[in-house]
């Protein structure tokens, strides 16, 4: 299962690729204009994030007519040839995303809440399908029992759309993605950070060390 960062944060990308953990990048609107502010270079942040990132970099379009969908997602390609286009799931996003297959360029189909959203998106072309688990647990569903549908249903197909959860807000999320066998997670950088964490780790790592000052008060690495 592969590890992406859902942010537009620079030093976080940078971190998170020198750990080793992070295979991609998603980002959107929301996340950028945090991060870019009033009168900031938007267009230079993401450029800088398609340049720093060693996988995919899904990047929004923001707009919702066929017609500019495809304007700006050719405008997005040429960032880099890392660069996904995100495309929303509605019907011109569905036309969009089939024309955009044609052309051979990747796209995202973002903002998914059931599985037959991503089926259809999957049967446009779109080589990812995001569902938003943490938006679905806000209102009371269970956000990752739609995975697991969505799992079913392209196994049952053979569909080669890779499963891309979003909206995580916490490790289980990404338990659970991994026991269902999702493709991908995208997460934000506090999520990742808690993914090695263990109190019996942090227990034990403290109880080697205070062993080892016993034999070795100079603390004096043997070999």
């Amino acid at each position: 299962m592969k590890i992406f960062l859902d942010t537009a944060n620079i030093e976080e990308i940078k971190t998170g690729v020198e750990w080793g953990l992070v295979d991609g990048v998603t980002t959107n609107p929301t996340l950028a204009s945090k991060v870019a502010g009033k009168g900031k270079d938007l267009a230079g942040i993401i450029r800088e994030i398609v340049k720093t990132t060693p996988g995919p970099v899904s990047v929004e379009v923001v707009a919702t007519d066929y017609e500019t969908m495809i304007k700006q997602a050719h405008k997005i390609v040429e960032l880099g040839s890392n660069a996904v286009v995100k495309i929303p799931m509605t019907l011109d996003g569905l036309k969009a995303i089939k024309t955009l297959k044609s052309e051979n360029i990747s796209v995202n189909c973002t903002l998914v809440f059931n599985p037959v959203q991503a089926l259809l998106a999957a049967k446009a072309g779109a080589e990812y399908v995001s569902p938003f688990v943490g938006r679905l647990d806000d209102i009371g569903q269970d956000g990752m029992q739609i995975i697991d549908q969505i799992k079913t249903v392209f196994t049952n197909y053979a569909i080669g759309t890779n499963i891309l959860v979003a909206s995580i807000r916490n490790p289980v999320h990404v338990l659970r993605a991994g026991i269902i066998g999702a493709d991908v997670v995208t997460l934000p950088f506090d999520v990742l950070k808690k993914l090695p964490a263990h109190p019996k780790t942090e227990e034990g790592l403290k109880r080697f060390l205070d062993d080892w000052e016993e034999v070795s008060p100079n603390g004096k690495f043997p070999f």
